[in-house]
């Protein structure tokens, strides 16, 4: 998982390289680099934040061709020295994606000195191993789906070519821009939004040469293709934090704004009662979307859903058959291990991506794509596109209006959290507790705050804790418990009277219906009911987390190991 950033053109290339790597920072942040054209190739690498290799770099260094990445490490540690770009030979180059097979590559590369730990390098070494047996890059490049098995997307300078930047994809997603100022490669589309709003998808095994003055593109067989030009039509100004402290608040405040879009722009939405069986697939906060939409779809339109994890979906026996739907969710439109399910179901049943990124990856792969409105979304821990997905599967069951709630949420958003995040902040280990759809919420609430905060958090069904759970319960323990259903509140209630007895400190979190005194918590949260609940349910979640990852002063947007766009298995 990490971005790449090319650029050839007309103004000078550190300040646009650092810019573009900038917006794709979120991608990836456990080191950065770049190289750039002179009278040679200059490379300058550095360990940890962007803000690490600015320091190094002049500015003003007469350059107006470079390539550039930010990196989370996969293999190899994140050091300078595992820091992209790699050179061998006569190829300097960046990637972003995995190389499966690089250790069987590695063992053919004898005559090569490796510097790195890393699967890039290697494939360094292969692209320069080529360029020698046959002086052309196009044709060099045009045989890597041959040889290399796995993912990657790649932007290239070579030293005998100083005039040109090569590029291609597999599995990995790049897109190419043309501009009055030059031409860009990157991986995301906001990386080249303060310079155009054209850019051009590139499809796998798609070849990208680009001057300052030229742009070609070709398929596998070095046939030149004319590919089209799509606008992105979101407003950029929106990128950025305002009057907010950090990107994942100021989209938690999106919310309303965003749910609104989304259920405007789908009043057409599938016929789920065709179907004997629905399978959800997705990844983190998706997944978790997923449980949500089998909760109101099982209730609602008495269909069969199975929820699963992508990364086990895809090597599992899948039991489809064309009454089936697949439902793939993902906020970029690019996870690896969501992609790769999408691929091996698509034949056998109908397929229905739920994406926030048109033209993405899985949104080309599926029969039928819905996309949530939530925008571009930077804070690395989803919040505004995972309450979108909700509310798409909601809609497929439920087909209400959703004025009422939006005026619930906005309520909810005035109040202030941060007291009760002073009671947890200061805690290693947390756990939430809820049952059935309360449950769902409570693994995104668990996940959310170790998101960001590095707080130990589990999340468990209420009714589990006597089988074993609550021999982890100890006096001051925090557990956040949920109970907005009013056929299992008792229950839960019961439940949270058993860790309470056990010495846990409480903060209950019900509906205004379900609302009751009590001795059983120590802090309650009462939220408005409402039919789409878990819209509402969610966001004093969201905001807690938040709060307790301020106080903690953690880095909010960009939690530790952890990277925006999952294009890696």
């Amino acid at each position: 998982m990490c971005g790449i950033y090319c650029y050839v053109g007309k103004k000078k290339a550190i300040p646009v390289l650092l810019d573009g790597l900038a917006s794709l920072e979120y991608r990836g942040y456990d080191s950065a680099g770049i190289a750039y054209v002179t009278d040679k190739i200059n490379i300058i690498k550095e360990k940890g934040r962007l803000d690490n290799l600015k320091k190094l770099l002049d500015l003003n260094t007469d350059t107006y061709l470079g390539i550039g990445h930010t990196r989370w490490a996969t293999h190899g540690k994140p050091n300078k020295k595992n820091a992209h770009p790699h050179h061998q030979g006569k190829v300097t180059l960046v990637h972003n994606g995995i190389i499966e097979n690089y250790q069987e590559l590695k063992s053919l590369l004898k005559e090569y000195k490796f510097k790195s730990e890393t699967d890039t390098e290697v494939l360094c070494c292969l692209i320069d191993k080529l360029l020698k047996e046959n002086n052309n890059i196009l044709k060099v490049l045009s045989k890597l789906n041959e040889l290399v098995k796995g993912s990657y997307a790649l932007g290239i300078i070579l030293n005998d070519d100083l005039n040109n930047i090569y590029g291609i994809k597999k599995n990995s997603p790049l897109i190419l821009a043309k501009s009055d100022i030059g031409n860009f490669l990157a991986s995301d589309i906001p990386a080249i939004l303060k310079y155009t709003n054209e850019y051009i998808l590139l499809d796998d095994n798609n070849i990208v040469k680009m001057s300052k003055d030229e742009v070609k593109i070709y398929d596998s067989k070095l046939n030149v293709l004319d590919k089209k030009i799509n606008t992105f039509d979101g407003d950029i100004n929106k990128i950025s934090k305002g009057k907010y402290e950090h990107f994942l608040l100021k989209e938690i405040y999106e919310q309303p704004d965003v749910l609104y879009k989304t259920y405007l722009e789908n009043q057409n939405l599938p016929d789920l009662k065709k179907y004997n069986k629905i399978h959800i697939v997705g990844c983190g906060s998706a997944y978790h979307a997923g449980l949500v939409g089998k909760y109101y779809i099982e209730k609602y339109c008495n269909i069969e859903v199975n929820v699963e994890i992508a990364s086990e979906y895809r090597y599992k026996n899948n039991f489809i058959n064309k009454n089936t739907l697949v439902i793939f969710i993902s906020q970029s439109g690019e996870t690896a291990d969501t992609l790769a399910c999408v691929k091996k179901v698509k034949d056998k049943c109908d397929t229905l991506g739920i994406i926030n990124v048109i033209d993405s990856s899985i949104a080309r792969e599926v029969k039928n794509v819905i996309y949530t409105k939530a925008g571009c979304e930077i804070a690395v821990a989803t919040t505004k596109a995972y309450s979108c997905q909700i509310l798409v599967l909601m809609m497929m069951a439920l087909k209400k209006d959703i004025t009422n709630l939006i005026s619930k949420i906005n309520n909810l958003l005035k109040n202030d959290y941060e007291e009760i995040a002073k009671k947890i902040y200061k805690s290693e280990h947390l756990f939430y507790i809820g049952r059935d759809i309360d449950y769902y919420l409570a693994l995104e609430g668990s996940l959310k705050l170790k998101e960001i905060s590095y707080i130990h958090s589990e999340a468990y069904a209420a009714g589990e804790l006597k089988h074993g759970t609550i021999s982890l319960i100890e006096k001051n323990t925090i557990v956040i418990a949920i109970a907005t259903d009013k056929d299992l509140v008792e229950k839960t209630i019961s439940n949270i009277k058993e860790v309470k007895a056990r010495g846990a400190y409480v903060i209950y979190i019900t509906t205004n219906s379900l609302d009751q005194e009590s001795d059983f918590y120590d802090e309650k949260i009462v939220i408005e009911e409402d039919i789409y609940q878990p819209l509402l349910t969610i966001i004093p979640i969201q905001l807690i987390a938040y709060h307790v990852a301020k106080l903690r002063k953690c880095d909010i947007d960009k939690p530790k190991n952890l990277a925006k766009s999952v294009t890696v298995e």
